[in-house]
């Protein structure tokens, strides 16, 4: 019997039980169109909580002090970097490059009259580009600028916690580089607000030389915080800016706590798609083995008739084929569309939920799908394979059933 034959059986046979086929299609569609969502989702939280981990807190790479340790914010000269302003010369020279400024870090503690908080002071370069996504956050008053003497910035989330506003004087104490504690009287120049809570409420900016100024280090600073063109070339310019007395920190290690939560979220999203598509394998292997013992005594004619037992598990297995085929085709359908709908309209999860996943993720209190190809077009293969698979067993079954005890059945 020819295969275009065998198709029209299939098609045919499917058609007995349209409500059973329809069921199982949509079962096909929904699972495939389900894990679709999940993986737009996923990849749209992971690649932008990376990306503005990257943008806003450590840069494709930083040139920082051999001895220097993030988790400290040393103030110590020997700590710091003194020639920041050849290092920043040298990384802005590089095509590569897109922005490179010297930044210093200092935790500081904000007092007004009725509360407090601990946050991370930044000293910037007011004019370079990489604050740029600060300067256009700036929903209250006004951006700082290189000269002001007593400015700061800090997040809206902040300062509507610490009930403040711009225009408000604020006290900021600090220990600074001679190990002495010291404070400061500053005005709110303005408010921002990133979208990122976790940053919003922890981070208050000053001017560069005033930052210095109140630490007391004199001229120096703990990085040259760099922004690339293109990320791929991240290890073409560290390779470009060694030198002795200093490190190159790349984005890779600064985050590899989130790199890491990545890979193990990923891990359990893997087992996450083998459960779906096992139970869609499973609806499909119940609704062969239906079709089988609902037709016992045909495949006993077909087999008395002369049809081999390979057409007979051809025609099984065509049928698998249809359902599956026609399943993912509108899984994909359905699949795509979600993951349009999510990448445009996105999910709000809140400030609160933000913040919470802030200390692992840099979220935004809206999340969006992005559109991975690939991952789409593996999950859609790997559902239609495991289909096939799960038809071998009630095709097989079909296929070697004797004639004589399947008339009498």
């Amino acid at each position: 019997m020819s295969l275009s034959k065998l198709w029209m059986l299939a098609y045919r046979d499917l058609g007995r039980n349209r409500r059973r086929s329809i069921l199982t299609l949509l079962s096909v569609s929904f699972g495939l169109a389900l894990l679709i969502w999940m993986a737009g989702l996923i990849a749209g939280v992971l690649e932008d909580s990376l990306q503005n981990s990257i943008v806003f807190r450590t840069g494709h790479l930083q040139i920082r002090a051999s001895s220097f340790e993030e988790d400290k914010l040393s103030l110590q000269s020997k700590d710091l970097l003194a020639n920041t302003e050849d290092l920043t010369t040298r990384a802005n020279a590089l095509n590569e490059v897109k922005a490179a400024a010297p930044v210093l870090w200092a935790g500081v503690i904000l007092d007004t009259l009725n509360d407090s908080a601990s946050l991370q002071l930044y000293g910037i370069d007011t004019a370079s580009p990489i604050y740029t996504p600060i300067q256009t956050s700036v929903v209250a008053g006004s951006f700082l600028t290189a000269d002001d003497r007593d400015g700061i910035l800090i997040g809206k989330l902040l300062a509507d916690s610490l009930n403040i506003g711009a225009g408000q004087k604020v006290n900021l104490a600090i220990v600074n580089a001679d190990g002495q504690p010291d404070e400061g009287t500053f005005t709110v120049r303005g408010l921002f607000s990133t979208g990122i809570p976790s940053y919003d409420q922890s981070s208050v900016f000053m001017p560069l030389s005033k930052a210095q100024a109140f630490t007391g280090v004199a001229g120096h600073a703990s990085a040259i915080f760099i922004l690339l063109k293109d990320q791929a070339d991240t290890d073409k310019v560290a390779a470009a800016l060694q030198g002795p007395g200093v490190s190159i920190v790349t984005w890779s290690s600064m985050n590899s706590l989130l790199i890491n939560a990545i890979q193990a979220g990923m891990s359990f999203y893997v087992l996450l798609d083998g459960i779906v598509i096992l139970i869609v394998a499973v609806i499909i292997a119940n609704t062969l083995l239906m079709a089988v013992f609902e037709r016992i005594r045909e495949m006993g004619i077909l087999a008395a008739l002369g049809m081999k037992q390979r057409q007979i598990m051809q025609m099984f297995l065509l049928e698998a084929g249809i359902l599956g085929l026609l399943g993912v085709i509108i899984g994909i359908v359905f699949g795509l569309g979600g993951v349009a709908y999510l990448a445009t309209t996105g999910i709000s999860i809140g400030d609160k939920m933000a913040a919470v996943a802030g200390n692992s993720f840099a979220l935004g209190t809206t999340i969006y799908a992005r559109f991975d190809t690939g991952q789409f077009a593996a999950l859609s293969l790997a559902t239609l394979f495991v289909i096939l698979l799960a038809a071998l067993y009630p095709a097989r079954y079909a296929a070697h059933l004797e004639p004589v005890d399947a008339l009498r059945s």
